[in-house]
């Protein structure tokens, strides 16, 4: 991985960024609602399409954010164009633009920008973590009832299985951890983990658009797996992301809900 690509695979999203359209029109219909999403994911693939694809030739390209399972062989783009969409149409801070690039099936590179912060979170496989080119690393807590613990709603459902489950899993992380935060975007949240700020995230689900912060929390350091307790990859069905210190036990805690 060169570090040319690297760099301007960060100077294409830090521009990105500057291109939202709809930042806190706060939409209060359907339609404006969906016209106001739509608006920023293009503003944003507009920008970075063509430069990340010409700067690695025969690449290719996917914004499926909400995809899931095994990809393609060969190098793609895998694009969540603005990570907590709403909370950008809304006014709230906590948004992203992350890219990630897969070759043949495993991340190698990412870059998470937050542009109301300028903070830029960037990883390559076997490199490290940085944030705005400084290295982060995950918390040092071995404590569970110290644990800052975070998950999040990664896509919409009204599936009563499903909140049922996530409801459980809140319930009883509650019980041991000093904090639970059920918010979105992920992408953002695994960024806090990466950087010390949370210590664990999990997740009953496994999108497109957590591989890029899933490679950034690995290498700051976090032991990511599956909710079996087996290595993360883009096929799993779902991870905890956390402390090395904190891992074991939060997994015994959310693999009976597993």
């Amino acid at each position: 991985m060169t570090n040319e690509l690297l760099e301007t695979t960060i100077a294409a999203v830090r521009e990105a960024g500057t291109r939202i359209r709809t930042l806190g029109t706060r939409p209060t219909t359907a339609e404006a609602l969906t016209a106001g999403l739509k608006a920023n994911d293009d503003a944003v693939t507009e920008v970075l399409e063509p430069l990340l694809t010409a700067a690695l030739p025969g690449s290719g390209w996917n914004t499926d954010e909400h995809g899931e399972g095994p990809m393609p062989a060969g190098d793609w783009w895998v694009v969540d164009p603005v990570g907590g969409n709403l909370h950008a149409l809304y006014g709230l801070a906590d948004w992203n633009i992350g890219v990630s690039l897969v070759r043949d099936g495993r991340p190698v590179l990412a870059v998470l920008h937050i542009p109301l912060t300028g903070e830029t979170f960037t990883a390559v496989a076997g490199e490290g973590t940085l944030l705005n080119d400084e290295p982060v690393h995950v918390s040092t807590k071995t404590d569970m009832s110290l644990a800052l613990a975070v998950t999040g709603q990664a896509r919409p459902t009204r599936d009563p299985a499903a909140a049922r489950r996530a409801g459980a899993a809140i319930t009883a992380m509650m019980q041991h951890a000093l904090y639970v935060r059920a918010s979105v975007p992920v992408g953002h949240q695994l960024a806090q983990v990466a950087a010390g700020r949370l210590d664990l995230l999990w997740q009953f689900d496994n999108l497109r658009s957590h591989i890029a912060p899933v490679l950034i929390a690995q290498e700051a350091g976090a032991t990511v797996t599956d909710l079996d307790g087996k290595p993360w990859q883009i096929t799993s069905t779902g991870y905890l992301a956390a402390a090395p210190g904190l891992h074991a036990a939060a997994l015994d805690i959310l693999r009976p809900l597993s």
